[in-house]
């Protein structure tokens, strides 16, 4: 049988995933199945591999890898596919509201992206950075399994599916795309700037909350949320679940610093995304560690004890 962790983490799958099914089946919304299915029966695969090393193989760290990995992809692809429908009830754009409150903080985004196109080569490297964090975030679950406990990947999952769920939660109500919804780029700047979001990809993201989700596919499910930047948070808890790992904390700091910075750039982001991203994650772990830590209490208080109990007893 699973452990208390893996129940909360199978547990918050099954439970995005029924809501999603139930929705589309009410909706009538038109989602590739069997794209859904195939990412399904990968999770449950590795689910049960996992299950197997831990129980059978007595291997705990790559059983939780495996769990890890497999809870991964259960939740990316629900939590993606419950984005995409709450499309339908979300509420007004604020990405004015958040423009203005960039240029209240002294940032003008067209003039930081004009400035950027002058440096191509500083650009190259925030480009490659930000699309690092997913590849992060599945190198990591290795790392902490290969170094350090199977808790940490629990805890690792956990904050991330707590930053998911408030990130989620806080765009249905005001949803919003970012900076480079709302700024339109000199025609010589956007042709010769390479980013990985580009105009058209946000043009694609006003589109979908005008005339909603369209044909869902797992293939070609497009990051939604703009504040707070779910990116952002990512390249945080990377950094916080990797600040034991000696040889990796210094790399993955670096590292995610420049995510920071590229998110507004080639993410196209708005500034106060990300400092919204710093709250989130705050919560994410406080979350994650609220739901860890009490095994690991009653596990030092039971050794605790039974080191004590021999003293009772040979005590006059």
């Amino acid at each position: 049988m699973p452990t208390r962790l893996q129940f909360i983490l199978f547990g918050i799958v099954a439970s995005v995933a029924t809501v999603d099914a139930v929705w589309v089946r009410a909706g009538h919304f038109d989602i590739d199945a069997l794209g859904f299915a195939g990412i399904a029966a990968l999770a449950a695969a590795l689910a049960a591999a996992g299950l197997f090393y831990e129980r059978v193989r007595k291997e705990e760290r790559l059983a939780a890898m495996l769990i890890g990995t497999s809870f991964l992809l259960g939740m990316s692809a629900s939590f993606s596919l419950l984005n995409y429908l709450l499309l339908t009830v979300a509420g007004h754009r604020v990405d004015l509201a958040l423009a203005a409150l960039d240029r209240a903080l002294g940032v003008d985004w067209p003039a930081m992206m004009i400035a950027m196109s002058r440096h191509p080569v500083v650009n190259a490297l925030l480009q490659l950075a930000y699309i690092s964090v997913l590849p992060q975030v599945a190198l990591l679950v290795a790392i902490l399994g290969w170094r350090g406990k199977p808790e940490n990947i629990y805890a690792f999952c956990l904050a991330l599916t707590a930053g998911a769920a408030i990130s989620i939660s806080i765009w249905t109500i005001s949803p919003s795309f970012g900076a480079f919804s709302v700024y339109a780029l000199p025609a010589d700047v956007s042709r010769h700037m390479p980013l990985a979001l580009d105009a058209q990809y946000a043009k694609d993201l006003i589109s979908l909350l005008a005339h909603g989700p369209g044909h869902i596919s797992p293939t070609s499910a497009k990051g939604l949320i703009g504040f707070p930047s779910f990116h952002a948070v990512m390249a945080m808890f990377v950094v916080w679940y990797a600040r034991q790992l000696s040889y990796v904390r210094w790399f993955a700091l670096a590292l995610n610093i420049a995510v920071l910075v590229a998110t507004p750039i080639q993410g196209g982001h708005h500034v106060v995304d990300v400092l919204a991203g710093f709250g989130v994650a705050a919560v994410g772990v406080i979350f994650a560690d609220a739901l860890t830590r009490p095994r690991e209490t009653r596990v030092n208080v039971g050794a605790e004890a039974a080191s004590v109990q021999p003293l009772r007893q040979i005590s006059p």
